[in-house]
């Protein structure tokens, strides 16, 4: 911990972190395996990130597991990615509960087997004390339908339109409770959001690395965060730089 504080301040350490861990698939590929076999590796490397993280400083880490739209990709490919969410916590779950981590899951659970949603809602419960690390787990998840959901949930709870605010919007999401992410990660180099965190994404910083997730290893994350220790987040306003020089 004091090693990598020497090289990025306290103070600079994002809060919240969330990564959309892509390029599973393309990094199999490249090795002449099948894509599931991507998957697994980079179930590997999270278990990494995650310890990572808990060194790091890092108080909220989300990660982008399984979206609304990848219930689309190959029915093997599926069914092979619900069993490594369930092998995960089938094997992974005490180390993480020793290690201070509280798994929260973000999105729909209802098209989960009834199985795997009480194996995620019993990960939920046994860990939902600690504070060390919160994970978020966003699986089954889709920012636009939970932007959705949010809205009906207002306006079932009688809230008048306008009494709605950012804040009531924010209050009715999954994350609820949870900062807005600082930082976002993206591997594999591509250049889009794909439906992730779009609400709470609005003044979040963006790195993105070419490197396929599963060989996004603790080097590579540190120096995520040190570039992300040298912006200056404005927030639609000016800088402070540009201010002290407008006042000089």
């Amino acid at each position: 911990m004091a090693e990598t504080t020497s090289v990025v301040p306290l103070e600079k350490i994002p809060a919240h972190v969330a990564i959309i861990m892509d390029g599973n698939g393309r990094w199999a590929i490249q090795r002449g395996l099948p894509r599931l076999a991507g998957h697994k590796a980079g179930t590997e490397n999270l278990r990494r990130v995650i310890r990572a993280s808990v060194e790091f400083g890092v108080k909220y880490l989300t990660i982008y597991a399984f979206s609304t739209e990848n219930w689309g990709r190959p029915p093997e490919e599926v069914k092979g990615l619900m069993y490594i969410l369930e092998d995960v916590i089938d094997h992974e779950l005490n180390e993480l509960h020793k290690e201070g981590v509280q798994l929260r899951h973000i999105g729909r659970l209802e098209r989960l087997a009834p199985s795997l949603q009480q194996k995620v809602l019993a990960a939920i419960e046994v860990t939902k004390n600690n504070n060390r690390l919160i994970l978020n787990i966003a699986f089954n998840y889709g920012g636009r339908d939970e932007i959705v959901q949010a809205i009906q949930r207002i306006i079932k709870s009688g809230i008048q339109p306008e009494d709605v605010t950012a804040v009531t919007v924010s209050q009715h999401l999954y994350t609820a409770g949870v900062p807005d992410p600082d930082l976002i990660i993206r591997t594999s180099g591509e250049l889009r959001v794909s439906n992730f965190l779009i609400w709470q994404s609005a003044y979040s910083e963006w790195y993105v690395t070419p490197t396929f997730w599963p060989d996004f290893d603790k080097d590579e994350y540190l120096h995520a965060l040190q570039n992300f220790a040298q912006r200056d987040r404005r927030y639609g306003k000016v800088s402070s730089g540009e201010l002290q020089e407008s006042n000089a």
